[in-house]
């Protein structure tokens, strides 16, 4: 995976997150950002793999948008992987 598709998985994830405000809410309380402030660093790597490490963090949501975004359940994990640069494995 490409860092390219992993930030247009981590900002699809983001637009999802933003349609449920408790599932915003969320975000901004587990992350400390506002929402200006979030609006503001959309584009920040570590912005973007804290979205997708809080879309983890709850099976229901993360099913819930592959499940909408039509992508495999496995994709948002390999992509918080390659934003923060850990190792991957299979």
């Amino acid at each position: 995976m490409t860092p390219e598709v992993a930030e247009t998985i981590a900002l699809q994830a983001l637009g999802f997150i933003a349609a449920d405000e408790r599932a915003l809410h969320g975000l901004q309380a587990v992350t400390g950002l506002d929402a200006g402030t979030l609006r503001n660093r959309t584009a920040e790597t570590e912005v973007l793999a804290g979205v997708l490490e809080y879309l983890l963090t709850d099976e229901k949501r993360l099913l819930e948008f592959c499940e909408t975004a039509d992508i495999d359940p496995q994709l948002p994990g390999r992509a918080k992987f390659v934003l923060t640069g850990e190792p991957l494995y299979d």
